[in-house]
């Protein structure tokens, strides 16, 4: 799946999926929803990519960790065009039964990714200082 998306071929999506595939972290409904997002995704980071880091199975489940890269060139999600690259991880999880995906959930830092891009400003918070987390950390507290 995450091949067919570095790919940008859809198509390819139709044999790995179900019609009715949900993702309950992304509210996606179905199959047609995910291509919908992926197509929003590759008009806003032409060149995204993702590589796998680590891939864990269990029964029916699959976790990969997962490095996302792109580039903003061009509207995304209302967001103007930054031209700045940004680098992500993420953790997908899928539930796949008779060797399609049914599920999926995922966890990724968008926080860092909007930071990357500069649609938000966010220096921390205010312990995170190096000083300060030395004084909190100390075992007199």
């Amino acid at each position: 799946m995450l091949e067919a998306g570095n790919k940008q071929d859809l198509a390819l999506l139709d044999d790995l999926l179900v019609p009715n595939y949900e993702n309950q972290t992304l509210r996606l409904k179905s199959l047609e929803d995910l291509k919908q997002l992926l197509r929003i995704q590759y008009r806003g980071f032409p060149d995204v990519h993702r590589e796998i880091l680590d891939i864990i199975t269990e029964g029916d489940k699959v976790w990969a960790r997962v490095k996302i890269t792109g580039t903003h060139t061009s509207e995304y999600r209302g967001i103007a065009p930054t031209g700045k690259k940004f680098v992500m991880d993420a953790v997908p999880t899928y539930r796949i039964i008779d060797g399609k995906i049914e599920e999926g959930w995922s966890v990724w830092d968008s926080l860092g990714m909007f930071k990357i891009l500069g649609v938000i400003d966010f220096k921390g918070f205010p312990d995170e200082s190096a000083e300060n987390l030395a004084k909190n950390l100390s075992p007199d507290k």
